[in-house]
């Protein structure tokens, strides 16, 4: 884990670094391209920069490249940054000018309410889907549900949140549910029930949009895993031997047929909190981790797009483990043990 993410930063950082229209390149073209200077200059300290239309001397230039840092050699600097994302200090935006730690948490109940529901709905949805496709293979509700899973997979989570506004969101249909925000103007005032049907209800066109697309690869992949097991010679034993078709399944086919999916549980999980969809917030107007990583991409605002690529790597990485753990206690077959020589 250690190389992976001192990799990754290293990579990234001398990607962003060394492309054009930098930080101080696009406060220089403020600078000269606005007559009062913007509130962007002031903001950074920069006002008393300005020169008007005449442009920025080297001198006032490499001030402002001491301003954001870019003084320094280009190891220096990277080695600085990661001795403070070491301990989580991941510095103050560009752009934004607030901390970077307080941006994304501002940003995250977006994001963790797409991407827990649209976790709850795949989860919930495709397992108890999947076993039902395999116990039926072949008969007119398998090709009739793979059919329409398939074509929601085929579907782009956008151009599904499109329609389902044009149908749902008073476009040119019904007008059943709100288009913007994760709760109304007057949630304040609800009391408790209402406030969550609220929210629930905010919810629903953009997890459905989120979704559908990923409900034919985990049902796929469950129907598969149980045909797998259903064809292995204990299950024609446990058959012969009389035992009821519901005990076979859920005591014998179950428990083994279920690993690879549960095995991705716990990574699944976690990822779910951090995860963001630009499309799919914009379509929304939902303001989440999508479109500031988006927003911080155009406006070269390193520290958010080094410190929250560093966050969520180590995200990431710590989910795999979990992954890989969850391997060991859920299968008695695999061990980290050395096996030694005979």
């Amino acid at each position: 884990m250690i190389p992976t993410i001192f990799g990754i930063m290293l990579i990234t950082f001398a990607v962003t670094q060394f492309v054009p229209g930098g930080p101080v390149e696009q406060l220089i073209a403020k600078i000269e391209g606005h007559g009062s200077g913007g509130a962007e200059v002031r903001a950074t300290g920069g006002g008393a920069l300005y020169q008007g239309a005449k442009g920025l001397d080297q001198e006032r230039i490499a001030k402002l490249q001491q301003l954001y840092g870019f003084d320094q050699p280009p190891m220096k600097r990277f080695w600085l940054m990661m001795k403070h994302y070491l301990v989580f200090d991941f510095g103050t935006s560009y752009y934004h000018q607030q901390s970077v730690a307080a941006l994304v948490i501002s940003k995250l109940p977006v994001s963790m309410s797409l991407g827990l529901w649209s976790f709850v709905i795949i989860y919930g949805t495709c397992i108890p889907l999947g076993i039902a496709k395999a116990v039926r293979e072949g008969s007119r509700f398998d090709v009739l549900t793979s059919s329409a899973i398939l074509v929601g997979y085929a579907i782009p989570g956008f151009v599904l949140g499109i329609l389902l506004i044009v149908l749902f969101g008073g476009g040119s249909f019904w007008s059943l549910f709100p288009l913007r925000g994760l709760v109304s103007d007057n949630w304040q005032t609800l009391p408790l029930l209402g406030k969550i049907t609220d929210y629930l209800w905010h919810m629903v066109l953009p997890v459905v949009s989120m979704a559908v697309g990923s409900l034919a690869v985990m049902t796929l992949l469950t129907k598969n895993s149980f045909l797998e097991e259903i064809r292995k010679q204990y299950v024609i034993t446990a058959r012969a031997k009389g035992l009821e078709e519901n005990r076979v399944l859920y005591r014998h086919i179950f428990r083994n047929a279920i690993i690879p999916i549960i095995t991705g549980f716990p990574g699944s999980f976690v990822t779910a909190f951090f995860t963001g969809s630009l499309l799919i917030e914009t379509i929304f107007s939902l303001d989440g981790m999508g479109l500031l990583a988006y927003e911080s991409i155009l406006n070269r605002d390193y520290p958010v797009v080094l410190g929250t690529l560093y966050f969520f790597t180590i995200i990431g990485l710590i989910s795999r483990l979990l992954s890989d753990l969850s391997y060991v206690m859920v299968d008695p077959r695999i061990t980290f043990d050395s096996v030694e020589s005979r």
